[in-house]
């Protein structure tokens, strides 16, 4: 970890454009960015360095990037909404549901580079009553609903369709959750409590791959992934 100062994204089909450019529709492809507020940003992101191997690099302004080589994951911040996912798209603006537009290039999503350990590798939209609709027409991505609970959003921008995000209805959480990949969930569980964090749920299989959920001592809940295949682990596949 290196500390700098330096100045300083049975199946049902759904689809809706976005934007339209030279009248064909955009669909957002991926994750712009990720940024995660907190009061002690400096602590939060000495922990999730320590569980994902994060290269972290100090701001003027007290916020805090953390990189695997030179690709950017996460941005802290100093605040308390906690993870904020910022995709892709033409027109900046807020979603909702803890989540943005930014524009620029998209750095994880099914058309970036595969996720290394300690990347960003899936996006899952959780909820009570999630509305397909709104995303569908926000961010102009399809839904393949898989069962009663879950779906996929696809996207079509670069071909596909591709899986570029989940959706879970469940009464335990709302937002967005974020997964990280690492070679071993076993292992990174153990950080984590070494770290002073709390393992939520371990070790488990799931449909995206072997799994498990923790957050540190000063919040930023997220899902570890073993070794997923793609962007979205086994969902990559699909």
């Amino acid at each position: 970890m290196v500390h700098c100062r330096l100045g300083w994204s049975e199946q049902r089909m759904v689809r809706a454009p976005d934007h339209c450019l030279d009248g064909m529709p955009v669909s957002s492809c991926g994750v712009r960015r990720l940024e995660l507020s907190v009061a002690e940003p400096e602590l939060s992101v000495d922990f999730f360095a320590g569980v994902l191997g994060w290269t972290v690099i100090a701001d003027a302004d007290g916020s805090f990037t953390g990189w695997v080589g030179d690709r950017l994951v996460a941005r802290v911040v100093v605040g308390d909404r906690g993870w904020h996912v910022f995709f892709g798209g033409e027109v900046p603006r807020e979603l909702g549901a803890g989540s943005s537009v930014d524009s620029g290039r998209v750095l994880h999503g099914p058309w970036a580079p595969p996720p290394r350990a300690g990347e960003l590798c899936w996006v899952e939209l959780m909820g009570e009553r999630p509305d397909d609709g709104f995303w569908v027409s926000a961010l102009g991505w399809g839904v393949e609903v898989k069962s009663a609970e879950f779906a996929v959003f696809t996207s079509e921008r670069h071909g596909g369709p591709r899986a570029v995000a989940g959706r879970l209805v469940t009464s335990r959480s709302s937002g967005w959750s974020v997964y990280f990949a690492v070679d071993s969930v076993a292992e990174a569980c153990e950080r984590v409590s070494g770290l002073d964090g709390r393992v939520v749920l371990g070790p488990t299989v799931v449909a995206t791959g072997l799994i498990a959920s923790v957050v540190g001592p000063r919040g930023g809940e997220c899902v570890l992934v073993e070794r997923p295949a793609g962007w979205g682990g086994a969902w990559s596949a699909g």
